[in-house]
């Protein structure tokens, strides 16, 4: 099942380590299967605040999202982001193909 690291982004600070960043972390995604599907979107917000932009990175399950964010090379690039930004980052599964909202009831009861 597809897998996703969303990160929320504030304060970016578009100096050269994250111009760094940018230019390196395309790299770090090939051994795991990672694309972007969202990078660096301010989204049109239709409810509540949302102050920063938006990046989506698809791979292809939670291992290989869990793999690429522990990896070497990605750990190595890291702190150009971290330390020129205010952001929030999680690895989250996607549904499978065909998913329906009333699913989650059967993991309630």
């Amino acid at each position: 099942m597809t897998a996703y690291a969303i990160a929320h982004l504030q304060d970016v600070d578009l100096g050269p380590e994250i111009l760094s960043y940018i230019s390196t972390i395309d790299a770090t995604l090939i051994p795991f299967g990672g694309r972007f599907l969202v990078h660096g979107a301010t989204p049109e917000v239709v409810e509540g605040p949302w102050p920063g932009d938006l990046v989506m990175i698809a791979f292809p399950d939670m291992e290989a999202a869990r793999g690429w964010y522990a990896s070497p090379a990605y750990r190595e690039i890291l702190p150009l982001r971290t330390r020129n930004s205010t952001s929030v980052t999680m690895l989250v599964d996607g549904v499978p193909e065909g998913y329906k909202a009333t699913q989650v009831l059967a993991k309630l009861g």
